[in-house]
C-alpha cells in the first residue's frame, strides 16, 4: 500500500505540472516527462507515455468547460457566422477541423518516430531551445505590422491549413508546445495574439481528444483481439484519475490568467524561459536526470 501511495503523490504532483503548463507555450509534455525522469519514472515505460497523454485530456476539458458559451455561439451561427459573411468551408468550427484534419494525417504518418521522441530528453531539450528562440522572434515581428486577422470569425482556409500542418511538430516533437506551435503558426500569417490563441485553443479540443482516445485504444484496448501494451489494474486507474483530475483543477485557474497576461505582455517571457530551461537540460539534463 505505501508503494501505491506514493505513486498517488507523484500523479497529484503530475496532475499540477499538466495544469499549469498546457495552455502555456512551455510545452506540458516536456514538463511533464521533466518530472517524471526526476522522480526516476522510466520514461521508456508504456503506462507512463500513456499517462502522460491522457492527463493532458483532464486541463483540455477545463477549456472547454470555459469556453463552451463560446462554443454554444459558434454552433449556433453554423454555417454563416456571427455576421452572416461565412460558409460551410470557412466557419469557425469548420477551419478547426480541418487544421485538426491537417495534424492528424502527418502525425499518424510518423507516430512511431514521435513515441521514440517522447523518451528523450535531449530531443525535449532540443525543441524547447528552438522553439523559444522562434517564439521570441515571431512574436517581436508580429509586433511591427498591424494584424489582418483579429477575430477568429476572420480566419482563412488557408491559415486554418497552414497551423494545422504547423501543429504536427508538436506531435513529432515533444517540447516544441502545442500551443507554442499554433499560435506562432497564426501569428506568421497575420493574426493578432488574441485570435491566434483562441484558434489555438479551439483547436487543442479535438486534437486532445482524439490523441486521448487513440493512446487509450492502442495500449489499453487493442483492436484485433490482440494483446493490451499496457495491462490496466484497478491502482492502474485510480492514478491515471489522480492525474487527469488534478490537471483539470488546476488548468481552471490557469486559462483567465494566461489570456490576460498574453494580452498585456506577449509571449517574450515565455520564450526567455524555454531557452533558459532548454539550455539548462542540455547542459546538466544527462548528468543530474538522465538523457
Amino acid at each position: 500500500m505505501g508503494g501505491f501511495l506514493n505513486v498517488y503523490i507523484q500523479s497529484v504532483l503530475l496532475g499540477i505540472v499538466e495544469g499549469l503548463t498546457e495552455f502555456l507555450p512551455v510545452s506540458s509534455t516536456a514538463h511533464l516527462r521533466i518530472t517524471e525522469a526526476l522522480m526516476k519514472i522510466p520514461l521508456d515505460d508504456a503506462y507512463w507515455k500513456m499517462y502522460t497523454i491522457v492527463i493532458q485530456l483532464g486541463a483540455i476539458l477545463a477549456l472547454l468547460l470555459l469556453f463552451l458559451s463560446r462554443i454554444v455561439d459558434f454552433i449556433r451561427t453554423f454555417p454563416k457566422g456571427e455576421n452572416g459573411d461565412r460558409t460551410w468551408l470557412n466557419h469557425p468550427i469548420s477551419l478547426t477541423f480541418i487544421a485538426f484534419a491537417c495534424t492528424s494525417a502527418p502525425a499518424l504518418l510518423l507516430h512511431k518516430w514521435s513515441e521514440k521522441n517522447l523518451g528523450s530528453l535531449n530531443v525535449i531539450a532540443w525543441a524547447l531551445l528552438i522553439g523559444g528562440i522562434a517564439m521570441w522572434i515571431i512574436d517581436a515581428w508580429s509586433d511591427r505590422y498591424e494584424a489582418n486577422t483579429t477575430h477568429v470569425e476572420e480566419m482563412s482556409l488557408p491559415q486554418a491549413i497552414w497551423i494545422g500542418l504547423c501543429q504536427t511538430l508538436s506531435a513529432i516533437f515533444p517540447g516544441t508546445s502545442r500551443s507554442m506551435s499554433t499560435i506562432a503558426a497564426g501569428q506568421l500569417v497575420g493574426m493578432d495574439r488574441p485570435s491566434a490563441l483562441e484558434f489555438s485553443f479551439l483547436l487543442s479540443i479535438p486534437t486532445m481528444i482524439a490523441a486521448t482516445v487513440w493512446d487509450l485504444k492502442k495500449e489499453v484496448f487493442p483492436s484485433g483481439g490482440g494483446a493490451a501494451h499496457v495491462v490496466m489494474t484497478g491502482d492502474n486507474w485510480i492514478v491515471l484519475a489522480i492525474g487527469f483530475g488534478v490537471s483539470f483543477v488546476v488548468a481552471l485557474g490557469v486559462v483567465e490568467w494566461f489570456l490576460h497576461w498574453v494580452r498585456k505582455h506577449g509571449f517574450t517571457l515565455f520564450a526567455i524561459y524555454r531557452i533558459l530551461l532548454g539550455s539548462a537540460l542540455l547542459l546538466w539534463g544527462a548528468k543530474y536526470i538522465g538523457g
